[in-house]
């Protein structure tokens, strides 16, 4: 018996050693297949990966596109604590037309890894905001140009919107995706939930989100990451924002090694433990309505994490001198990654001509 007991043992460990293997050299060969879809020719191109001192901290950017003339489009990730330079393969058609920079603030990514919890501060939105202002102070003296394009994703909306308010000057315009408004009066996005569960016959789920109950100002961080997790998965139709985007892509970068990948999941855990505050009491509303530049909301029709309907609302209240919303065809969160094609021809066809006015 005891015999029997050992060798189905030693079968189990082969099989799951088998499977690991299989499942480093599948991860490999994407990666090697990413890694080419990187590689960048050209007499004015840029290709830099490179820490930066960025308010008194190292802080991780990519730095990628065919010619430097090009307008520089800067990339405020979500999270909080996310990564988009996992996605630059991706974004490969965008450099054509654009230097594309991926920053990984400060609690996120390669920049926790390099500074931890201890030196990356009391994290705060005011801090952040201060971080993106002073890196993209640091990217206009970089090329010698007057402005950059702002583009912030999810709650890197938040942040973005704070910049451009504080430094206008340093922008040709704000572009605002996965667009987090933060007040939801009407609770939109639970009934959302609700209403895609009662469509999926979900009895459990729905009992547990009826458990935690429509008002988000109850909610604990535990009960805040339970919804989250349920709604990531109640999009159909549209590319997963985690079996399809973030995990594929994070899992299989070339320029994310494992260790990269655990400093990820760490530094977003510490970036919502220090910020889920300022983000369960953030509206807005209360930033003003009048912004001193163009301002576009390109938004995933399928969006319930981030509602498409509640950015619409926001996006109409808002007073621009130019300002533009488009709804990203077959897209939830994450619309710029789940539709990027789409999403690069209308920042080619609306927004870069802002720039050669």
């Amino acid at each position: 018996m005891k015999k029997k007991l050992l060798k189905a043992l030693i079968g189990i460990v082969i099989v799951i050693l088998l499977i690991g293997l299989i499942m480093l050299g599948i991860r490999e060969i994407y990666k090697f297949n990413n890694a080419q879809k990187l590689k960048i020719d050209g007499p004015n191109i840029i290709d830099e990966q490179m820490y930066v001192e960025i308010g008194g901290i190292d802080q991780w950017i990519t730095i990628r596109g065919e010619d430097r003339a090009n307008p520089i489009l800067l990339t405020v990730p979500g999270g909080p604590g996310s990564t988009y330079t996992v996605f630059n393969s991706l974004l490969r058609e965008w450099e054509k037309h654009f230097t594309v920079v991926q920053w990984d603030p400060r609690g996120a990514g390669k920049t926790f890894g390099k500074n931890g919890i201890e030196g990356s501060g009391s994290l705060t939105f005011d801090l952040l905001v201060h971080d993106g202002i002073e890196l993209s102070e640091y990217l206009l003296e970089y090329f010698g140009q007057e402005k950059l394009i702002l583009l912030g994703s999810s709650v890197g909306s938040i942040i973005a919107m704070k910049m451009v308010k504080e430094k206008p000057e340093l922008f040709h315009a704000y572009v605002g995706t996965d667009q987090n408004v933060g007040a939801d009066p009407n609770h939109i996005s639970y009934n959302l939930a609700v209403n895609a569960l009662e469509e999926a016959d979900d009895e459990k789920k729905l009992q547990e989100v009826a458990s935690i109950g429509p008002d988000k100002s109850l909610w604990s961080q535990e009960e805040f990451d339970t919804m989250n997790k349920i709604m990531v998965n109640l999009m159909p139709g549209v590319p997963h924002m985690i079996k399809d985007l973030n995990g594929r892509y994070m899992f299989f970068s070339p320029d994310h090694g494992i260790k990269d990948i655990i400093n990820i999941f760490n530094g977003m855990n510490f970036s919502l433990d220090m910020l889920f505050e300022e983000i369960m009491a953030f509206d807005a509303y209360e930033l003003s309505l009048d912004y001193d530049l163009p301002f576009f909301i390109f938004h995933g029709e399928s969006d319930i994490i981030t509602p498409t309907a509640l950015a619409k609302e926001y996006f109409d209240a808002v007073e621009a001198p130019h300002k533009e919303f488009v709804f990203i065809k077959d897209a939830g969160h994450l619309a710029a990654f789940a539709q990027p094609d789409q999403f690069l021809e209308e920042l080619i066809q609306r927004v870069r001509p802002l720039v050669e006015e």
